[in-house]
């Protein structure tokens, strides 16, 4: 099929929703012309064609048809389960009526290109499916990179509605859009979250994209926000100096590979080789090394902090088996033990042994006995096990991971790591640019 307009790339879900299973890429092109006439992207204009300045934009515009998402039922017992053991009361009053009521009808329009962006963070689970649920509010980020920033930042912010979002109460679809580099791109985008009622948060490094889509949003009554504005000002007004207004990877930008790369490299590829307890020879070279009980997150905890540039090596504990002599000869203060409730470890083993088809199969691999691998006895007996083995060893710092997400363990252990490496009154982790 030939496309007349230039071609994005991006990867969503295939349409319609109820079949999908797996990200298919797709091509979405964007033409909506004679909108914005800029000749020049450095200087902050904004305007409109002449059959468009007399049209006065709807202040309420009408969402179209909000598509509903299938919710994954152990995500929502998780949810559930991480806000329960937080402390944090799930029986809060909510109008689920209202929210279904307020749904505005398709819109007719189709004047334009509807837009579908990346569902970030979204999945499908068809196996544990408890029905449909109540479409959420869109919140639409666009970055002229990756999008790393804004979805992460959003990420950070969503954190501080757990109790509302774990119940559905105030459910919410993100829309990532990256790589957006011209005007044309973003007013389309503009458009389409005008459509929907969303609100729009951009990570734009050059100025005029910024101001333009400040101005759009403004003009077409879209709640907006700059993530990264403010917080490049305030570097520049600091230092001084003017800031490039180009994003990463711009024409003109060569960002040369410097020792922090082959630093990064390097690292993932030892934590890789070191994986589960491999070549304990090795274990000296290690910045830092994981020990703990299977399905504590060691490897991913390890893969994540490898790119971070930090050589990992993990551990397994099992009853049974000793764990390796070169364990103790190394510098102790580098090792850092995992623990985690009970009960999900239990729940989390059960899925992992129900994802490999083995169900009540005995894993004798793991226990002299045979015990079933996620039987409640057995992983009592496991983790008081490796308690043992952290009392003998009081310089392990020991982390529950209990509800917390790979980054936040992370960040834990980076801090402790820093803070016995470097001995200051202020525990802090320094970087030079």
């Amino acid at each position: 099929m030939h496309h007349p307009d230039p071609i994005i790339p991006c990867f969503s879900y295939p349409r319609p929703i109820q079949n999908r299973t797996k990200m298919r890429p797709y091509y979405s092109s964007f033409h909506l012309s004679n909108i914005i006439p800029l000749t020049n992207l450095r200087k902050p204009l904004f305007s409109l064609p002449n059959d468009l300045q007399n049209v006065t934009p709807d202040p309420n515009p009408e969402p179209s048809q909000a598509r509903k998402p299938k919710g994954s039922a152990q995500l929502n017992r998780w949810s559930r389960a991480r806000a329960i053991r937080s402390g944090r009361r799930l029986d809060r009053p909510i109008n689920r009526k209202e929210n279904s009521a307020t749904k505005a009808p398709p819109s007719s329009s189709s004047s334009s290109t509807e837009l579908w962006p990346v569902l970030s963070g979204e999945r499908t689970d068809d196996e544990e499916d408890d029905g449909e649920l109540t479409a959420g509010k869109a919140i639409y980020m666009v970055s002229d990179g990756t999008g790393w920033t804004a979805e992460h930042s959003v990420n950070a912010a969503l954190g501080q509605f757990e109790f509302c979002l774990a119940d559905r109460g105030c459910a919410v679809n993100t829309h990532l859009f990256s790589g957006v580099d011209d005007v044309d791109s973003l007013m389309d985008i503009v458009k389409q979250a005008a459509k929907e009622g969303a609100l729009l948060l951009y990570t734009l490094a050059d100025p005029s994209m910024a101001e333009s889509a400040k101005q759009a949003c403004q003009l077409w009554g879209v709640p907006s926000s700059d993530i990264l504005g403010p917080t490049t000002e305030a570097i520049a007004a600091h230092l001084g100096v003017s800031p490039s207004g180009l994003p990463r990877g711009a024409q003109g930008r060569r960002i040369p590979l410097s020792k922090e790369y082959f630093k990064r490299i390097e690292a993932i590829e030892f934590t890789i080789k070191q994986d589960d307890g491999a070549l304990p020879q090795n274990l000296y070279k290690a910045d830092i090394v994981l020990v703990g009980v299977s399905r504590t997150g060691k490897t991913p905890l390890s893969i994540y902090l490898a790119q971070k540039g930090y050589k990992v090596a993990n551990v397994p504990i099992v009853m049974g088996v000793e764990l390796p002599k070169t364990l103790f000869e190394i510098e102790q203060e580098k090792i850092f033990g995992l623990t985690i409730n009970p009960v999900i470890l239990q729940t989390i083993r059960k899925a992992r042994a129900k994802g490999l088809g083995l169900g009540t199969v005995k894993w004798s691999f793991y226990t002299e006995k045979g015990s079933n691998y996620s039987e409640m006895d057995h992983v009592r007996e496991e983790l008081e096990f490796a308690n043992g083995i952290y009392a003998q060893n009081p310089v392990w710092p020991v982390i529950e991971v209990t509800g917390k997400a790979i980054e936040e363990t992370a960040a834990v252990v980076v801090r402790i790591y820093h803070d016995r490496k470097q001995k200051c009154s202020m525990p802090r982790i320094s970087k030079l640019y």
